[in-house]
């Protein structure tokens, strides 16, 4: 396994911990709080830096089922956005949203997390499949 395959593979393991902190924490606690903002800032930014390290791998490598990998890159390239949305959106309810705004966030965000999960799951299959 070369660097850049295992850097990928612990980057984009990081975004599914902080995400999945982020997300869970805040929905537990039943309100956004800022520590959930930056939880959600770092998935998106180690999600981000693991998805550029593996489109650098599987461009010098010859694809095999090109169905699957246009799967995975359009589900991950929409949940990138779909993070980065959730993430704008966090930081525009914790500086001008009401108390009612901040506690009904968590339900975005357990649907934004459940759709990123769809290009993890993936990868991850594509990455054993070889």
């Amino acid at each position: 396994m070369n660097g850049l395959l295992v850097s990928a593979i612990v980057t984009i393991s990081l975004a599914l911990v902080f995400y999945t902190i982020g997300v869970w924490s805040e929905h537990k606690e039943k309100v956004l709080k800022k520590i959930h903002a930056v939880y959600f800032g770092l998935g998106l930014i180690f999600d981000t830096t693991g998805t550029t390290l593996m489109s650098i791998i599987a461009g010098k490598k010859d694809i095999s089922n090109l169905t699957t990998f246009y799967i995975h890159r359009f589900t991950g390239g929409l949940a990138i956005m779909l993070m980065l949305v959730h993430f704008l959106w966090a930081i525009y309810v914790l500086i001008k949203g009401s108390e009612k705004a901040k506690e009904n966030f968590h339900r975005f965000s357990v649907i934004v997390w459940g759709f990123w999960l769809i290009p993890y799951f993936v990868g991850m299959f594509m990455g054993m499949r070889g």
